[in-house]
């Protein structure tokens, strides 16, 4: 497992109880996957290892987990910052058409008619829809709305986003 492979599902961001639970902030839009999970990577303090999860329920907006080995409350605390990880083999499938953030940070964004504008290096949800921000060493920083009228194809597996600049994006 590489660490560039790996996907952020969740952030501890505080204990609960004696017992070592850990409250987890979800970072997926599927936070169920939390009630499912087996095995986990935690990764904190520069250290990646794979822990078992003993038990794991709603909280909130947050989940509780109890993570094998973490057994009390000053070991839970240890892991506070700490990111749940999962491997790409266990995302969940996404409708065609549709991509997880990751897949789309780094891509190479053309224009239609100018070429190339940067690359996409931030996604901001607003709502409505999401904004890709491109990084243009020509136009500086550009907003896209993620609207079909603007983003007009998707390869990940060329690094590559087709656009159609709106009158007013530059």
């Amino acid at each position: 497992m590489k660490r560039e492979d790996l996907i952020n599902i969740g952030k501890v961001a505080g204990t609960y109880g004696y017992q070592g639970m850990v409250r987890i902030a979800p970072l997926t839009d599927f936070p169920e996957r939390f009630k499912k999970l087996k095995k986990v990577i935690v990764s904190h303090n520069g250290a990646v290892r794979e822990v078992s999860v003993e038990e794991a329920r709603p909280h909130g907006q947050a989940y509780l987990l109890k993570l094998v080995g973490i057994d009390s409350r000053e070991d839970a605390q240890e892991y506070r910052n700490a990111l749940l990880q999962i491997e790409s083999s266990q995302l969940y499938p996404l409708p065609e058409g549709c991509f997880y953030h990751f897949q789309l940070q780094g891509l190479s964004v053309y224009d239609e008619e100018k070429g190339l504008l940067g690359e996409l290096t931030e996604i901001l949800e607003t709502g409505a829809n999401d904004v890709y921000v491109v990084k243009s060493a020509q136009h500086g920083e550009i907003l896209l709305p993620a609207i079909k009228e603007v983003i007009l194809e998707v390869d990940p597996e060329a690094k590559r986003m087709l656009v159609r600049l709106l009158p007013g994006l530059l």
